[in-house]
């Protein structure tokens, strides 16, 4: 009998998905009747604007939408999408430079697929979303952190950057607003860091799926805009998801130069062939239309970030810098670790985690999801009530530390 493994090493290498797995818990355990808050799930509470789902009704009744087309995307939304990012960023791209994919993660991993042969490196500022690992080591690639932390607002310098770099680093992961941190580079940031790689022939992938998503002061700058030089060796990801309140509808793409989209459109025909069209007409009418809907919620959630930035830092031993994009706080629990609490002693962010949600019925995602034990990372994204509750839970059991 062969003795060979019956998964291969390489998909058995892949860690589920936190997030998704957390969420997923905190969702079973309020089927079982508890009363769980769940931080977990980055997932804007708003239903998917009137107009956009009406769009998709009308493609689902078109014959035309109910065949093959083509495995790049429907020629209208490549054209949409290169002038949303002219519009929305000020990057001039050809359509011919769009690929229409699966939602945000197929573009992820698309990019890196594309771009990586065995043994390259990718710069990756920690912490990080806890797809990218997966997306990267399925490429043959191999991830370098330049980790951050909280006294920096979890931004990297030029010089930790350049301190990373080998002869065998290929990419640079460039994320603006951040996803877990909701951190966000200057412009003058932004631009010291494309002027880098551009100097070291680095490629950029350059993720903004939370371009819109900013608040205070804060600005969104492409580092696409920003370093003109680079426009040849960088890769956009994007998508509707968060922005419109389209996760489960799950249209993304990816830009880049002519010869990378191709090589990436040729992967996506053998996997998964066209995202679903009805999909991508929602898709069309989201990324045509005005922002309006889109201000309204950025307005909320807004609200619930200043909402949850004080109340974290009134719980003693939680120290959380402003997030300035996405929706998500993270905030240092290092100084609660060892402590006693409800008998126990967590050693980890991992185990602290466990045991606010078993005692506070709280569900919050580690640190260790995003590489740097000793944090939290808790999403706003959901509704006024339901935060200030579960954040008020989490404040109640952790007083009692000691």
């Amino acid at each position: 009998m062969s003795m060979r493994p019956r998964v291969s090493t390489r998909i058995s290498a892949i860690s589920e998905s936190a997030t998704l797995a957390v969420d997923a818990r905190a969702k079973a355990m309020k089927a079982d009747g508890r009363p769980v808050i769940g931080f977990g799930a980055g997932e804007p509470d708003f239903p998917t604007p009137e107009y956009i789902v009406e769009a998709a009704v009308e493609a689902a009744r078109d014959p035309r939408f109910h065949k093959y087309t083509p495995a790049g995307g429907l020629p209208e939304l490549k054209l949409a999408i290169a002038d949303k990012t002219l519009r929305d960023s000020g990057y001039r791209v050809e359509p011919t430079q769009v690929l229409v994919t699966n939602g945000g993660k197929q573009a992820v991993y698309e990019a890196f697929a594309t771009l990586l042969d065995p043994g390259d490196e990718v710069l990756v500022v920690a912490p990080y979303w806890t797809t990218y690992p997966e997306a990267i080591k399925l490429a043959g690639g191999v991830q370098v952190d330049v980790v951050t932390d909280e006294t920096t607002g979890y931004l990297a310098t030029v010089d930790q950057l350049e301190a990373a770099r080998t002869e065998r680093t290929k990419v640079l992961l460039f994320v603006s607003p951040s996803n877990p941190t909701g951190a966000v580079h200057t412009r003058e940031q932004t631009e010291e860091i494309g002027r880098w790689a551009a100097e070291h022939g680095l490629w950029v992938v350059t993720d903004e799926i939370y371009e819109h998503l900013v608040y205070g002061g804060a600005e969104f700058t492409s580092i696409a805009t920003a370093v003109p030089e680079l426009a040849d060796r960088v890769v956009v990801l994007n998508g509707v998801a968060k922005t419109y309140a389209m996760t489960g509808w799950r249209v993304g793409w990816l830009i880049g130069p002519p010869d990378v989209v191709r090589a990436a459109t040729n992967l996506q025909s053998h996997a998964t062939s066209n995202v679903a069209n009805v999909s991508q007409m929602a898709a069309l009418a989201a990324v045509r239309g005005d922002l309006s809907a889109v201000e309204r919620m950025r307005e909320a959630f807004d609200r619930r970030r200043r909402t949850m930035l004080r109340m974290l830092n009134e719980i003693p031993g939680v120290v959380c810098p402003e997030p300035k994009g996405a929706f998500y706080a993270y905030p240092s629990v290092k100084e609660l670790l060892g402590k006693e609490l409800r008998g126990r002693r967590p050693a980890s962010s991992a185990e602290l985690a466990e045991l606010i949600l078993e005692e506070a019925e709280v569900a919050v995602v580690p640190g260790e999801a995003f590489g740097t034990p000793g944090y939290f990372r808790l999403s706003y994204a959901l509704g006024d009530d339901d935060l200030v509750e579960g954040v008020s839970r989490m404040a109640k059991l952790l007083s009692e530390a000691h």
